[in-house]
């Protein structure tokens, strides 16, 4: 269903294996999760990006503006998306 949750991440750097762990609870599961990491695209560590690969949810990573275009296509798919945005 559809929801707005806080999402306590101040910075791509906050971005980490336990801030996402809130997007694994999600039911039903998501099968992708679109980051906006603020002004431009950061790099996240591998292992993070990876540990969500294992839980079978994909992760693309862009800037905000162009996340958010991401996600409201994906959602318009009918897909089971998230976003986690950071304000440019």
């Amino acid at each position: 269903p559809r929801a707005i949750l806080q999402w306590n991440v101040g910075s791509y750097r906050d971005i980490s294996r336990e801030s996402l762990s809130l997007f694994r609870l999600l039911e039903p599961q998501i099968e992708i999760l679109v980051l906006g990491t603020g002004d431009r695209v950061e790099r996240l560590h591998p292992a993070v990006l990876k540990q969500m690969r294992e839980c079978g949810i994909a992760v693309e990573v862009q800037d905000t503006p162009n996340a958010c275009a991401t996600f409201n296509f994906l959602t318009s798919e009918k897909r089971v998306a998230a976003a986690g945005l950071i304000p440019p």
